[in-house]
């Protein structure tokens, strides 16, 4: 396939140019050579190729800078690849999209996962049709301002228009792009106040729980079910390399609710502010010590869901998860009974003790 570079191509002769790991395929008309991204090479009678300063002297047979001879053929072939590979990127682009969904798992983190966790409650269904109306919405601008800068250039450039208008003002186009921002504003400001009032609405609770923030796990209260309390650690030897799954989230000790019930959660900090925050219901919530805040969710789905403290607490911050257990009535009601005599020798302590977290 390689061959000398000849001093006088005919405008029906195509070039391969091998530079950088890429291949393109030139015509060479009227001698000139051009090369992406706008170097130009002439092959002179003598074989000499001059341009951008850098022309040298070609001897017979000699192939410069990786030039190979080939034909329009070849060129459609290149094109018929360079489609071919797009395609596949396209599809595989595709199945990056849909392994966000695909991968997803219900009340975690799973891997690829680009998008909001599953929801496990009303809240957090709220959540994801916001975080979409808002997506659609900046796509729609970003789009047409990229639209309109492509126009300015392409229209508006020095070759295209060189007398420029002397137009200063246009009055609809100036209520236009005052208008529509603000109407833009409203259809946002809308939703997101009604989902606001969701979140801070506690409706009347079916069960209350305590959640006590410490450096660095949970303690939990159940006030309404014999004021039973217990600590809940990370579930990983004294190394952190040996750990139930999944790692850094499971815990010895996990939060027990009943399915389709109004949990009101409130949360304090015991020594330092901590952060319950739990994705997949949607709520985050501040622990500050000597004040007490709640929260709420209604946990639409059995399983377990997980989260972590979510406010920077010491050294160990990321060793502080939170798992959420949700099961039926009557595993609940059970659960219940025996967490009562397991937990009953346990000290209702609502600060952290000196000596450690109790067992």
């Amino acid at each position: 396939m390689a061959g000398q570079v000849p001093r006088a191509p005919a405008p029906s002769s195509y070039y391969c140019i091998a530079s950088a790991g890429e291949l393109w395929f030139e015509r060479l008309d009227f001698g000139v050579l051009t090369i992406w991204p706008g170097t130009f090479f002439k092959v002179s009678p003598s074989g000499r190729l001059a341009g951008g300063g850098s022309g040298r002297h070609v001897a017979q047979g000699e192939v410069p800078w990786g030039f190979f001879e080939g034909s329009a053929n070849g060129m459609k072939m290149s094109k018929s690849q360079i489609g071919r590979h797009l395609l596949g990127l396209a599809v595989v682009g595709g199945a990056l999209a849909m392994s966000g969904a695909a991968f997803a798992e219900l009340g975690q983190p799973a891997p690829w996962e680009y998008t909001l966790q599953q929801s496990g409650s009303p809240v957090m269904e709220d959540i994801r049709s916001f975080h979409t109306l808002l997506l659609v919405i900046i796509t729609v601008i970003t789009l047409f301002v990229l639209g309109l800068l492509v126009a300015v250039m392409v229209k508006f450039n020095a070759r295209a228009n060189p007398v420029p208008s002397r137009t200063t003002h246009n009055t609809l186009v100036e209520v236009a792009w005052t208008l529509i921002p603000v109407l833009i504003l409203v259809a946002i400001a809308v939703p997101s106040f009604r989902l606001l009032f969701l979140e801070l609405d506690i409706p009347k609770a079916d069960l209350t729980i305590k959640a006590t923030g410490k450096q660095w796990y949970w303690s939990y209260a159940y006030p309404d079910n014999g004021k039973f309390e217990f600590d809940s650690l990370l579930a990983c030897d004294e190394t952190r390399l040996k750990c139930q799954q999944p790692r850094l989230l499971s815990v010895d000790n996990e939060v027990v609710v009943p399915v389709n019930k109004v949990i009101r959660i409130q949360v304090i900090g015991a020594d330092v502010i901590h952060s319950f925050a739990v994705p997949a219901f949607g709520i985050k919530i501040d622990a500050i010590p000597g004040r007490l805040n709640e929260t709420w969710f209604k946990a639409t789905k059995t399983g377990v869901y997980y989260g972590q403290c979510s406010e920077l607490c010491g050294k160990d911050h990321a060793y502080m998860p939170i798992a959420v257990k949700v099961v039926e009535d009557q595993e609940f009601a059970s659960w219940v009974e025996s967490a009562k005599k397991k937990y009953a020798s346990a000290p209702a302590n609502t600060f952290a003790s000196v000596a450690g977290p109790a067992q």
